[in-house]
C-alpha cells in the first residue's frame, strides 16, 4: 500500500468513511506531518524517520484521546530523530495527550507536563521536567542525569547531552 493508503486504512475499514472523505483526511494528516509529497510513494521508498512520520499521520488521523509512543526515535540515525521529534513536538503544542517512552532527554525536558524515571519497570521518582532534571530526590535519577551530562540540568546544560 502507499503512504496515504496505509493512512486512510483505519478510517476506511474501522470507522467506515468514505474512501473520499477518508482520503481528504489522510491528506491533512500527511501535511501535518510534513509528507504531502511522498503520498504515493510507499513505505519502503521513505527513510526511517518518514516512516515515524507517517505511522504518527495514521494514529491521529483516527483522532486518538491519547497517543502511546515507545522509544519512537530509538531504531532511527540521529539526523532523522529530529523529523520525528518535531512532529511530536507539534502534537504537543495542539495540546494531544501523549504518553511517551524516550531517552530523549532533551525532548522530555521540553515537551513534557510530567516525568516518570522508572528502573526495573519501578517509578523511582516523578514530578515536573524541571523538579525531575534540575533536582532530582532519588539516588538513581541522580547517578542516570549525572552519567548522560556530567552535572545538574538547567536549560543551557541539558543542550548538550
Amino acid at each position: 500500500m502507499s503512504v496515504l493508503q496505509n493512512v486512510i486504512e483505519g478510517l476506511v475499514r474501522v470507522k467506515k468513511k468514505d474512501n473520499a472523505v477518508a482520503t481528504e483526511i489522510g491528506k491533512a494528516m500527511l501535511a501535518r506531518v510534513g509528507l504531502s509529497d511522498r503520498a504515493n510513494y510507499y513505505p519502503a521508498q521513505l527513510s526511517g524517520g518518514q516512516q515515524q512520520r507517517v505511522g504518527i499521520a495514521r494514529a491521529m488521523a483516527m483522532q486518538p484521546e491519547l497517543l502511546l509512543f515507545d522509544e519512537p526515535t530509538s531504531a532511527l540515525d540521529p539526523e532523522l530523530v529530529g523529523e520525528v521529534l518535531s512532529a511530536m513536538k507539534e502534537l504537543a503544542k495542539e495540546g494531544h495527550t501523549m504518553i511517551v517512552v524516550t531517552h530523549e532527554m532533551q525532548f522530555a525536558y521540553e515537551v513534557a507536563d510530567r516525568v516518570l524515571y522508572m528502573e526495573g519497570g519501578v517509578v523511582v521518582e516523578e514530578g515536573t521536567p524541571q523538579a525531575i532534571f534540575n533536582a532530582p530526590q532519588d539516588e538513581r535519577t541522580q547517578k542516570f542525569l549525572a552519567r548522560l551530562s556530567g552535572k545538574s540540568f538547567d536549560d543551557t546544560e541539558l543542550v548538550n547531552i
